[in-house]
């Protein structure tokens, strides 16, 4: 089964940076892992003038773009509510570990990225989901505070707090 695992913080905090170093030491610690990101923003990864935007423009639903190196399902929510993390999950493939950056607001299990020169107030003394942090400061809080630079550290709170076993967080298993 797989488990999920999210990175939450204001916009500037960090957090995808901090994610693309977790996703390789966990690799390395034999975890098979797989992410979601979400964003407040509209965005597209297809362009005017290729097949498959052309497919969406005309009103196609859904639009699946294949070839050797990956694939991809291009979704149109064409006035439909944004999914939630369990509809998503549903149409991933199983893996070890889903790291989810964004949705700080659903209630799963989350580290919180916090840089007080962002501006913004910490989550986690409003958050129960928030089980720990990350940080480039001193601060007080009653759960975990890791440094937000000590990968190790905090890749090794990720897998202790998702329950995978020493062994193969030394790449054995």
């Amino acid at each position: 089964m797989t488990k999920i695992f999210g990175f939450a913080g204001w916009s500037g905090s960090g957090k995808t940076t901090l994610v693309k170093a977790v996703i390789p030491a966990l690799i390395s610690r034999g975890l098979k892992v797989s992410t979601i990101k979400h964003t407040h923003h509209n965005f597209d990864i297809d362009k005017p003038g290729k097949d498959s935007y052309e497919h969406r423009a005309a009103g196609a639903h859904e639009v699946v773009i294949t070839g050797s190196s990956r694939w991809a399902l291009l979704h149109e929510n064409r006035g439909e509510e944004e999914p939630d993390i369990d509809f998503l999950l549903d149409r991933m493939a199983d893996v070890d570990l889903v790291l989810i950056e964004g949705f700080k607001s659903y209630p799963h299990p989350k580290l919180e990225v916090y840089r007080p020169e962002v501006g913004k107030p910490i989550l986690c003394t409003d958050d129960a989901s928030i089980v720990a942090i990350a940080t480039n400061t001193e601060i007080e809080t009653k759960i975990p505070h890791l440094r937000i630079d000590d990968i190790e550290a905090i890749s090794d709170f990720v897998m202790t707090y998702c329950g995978f076993s020493s062994e193969r967080r030394h790449g054995t298993a």
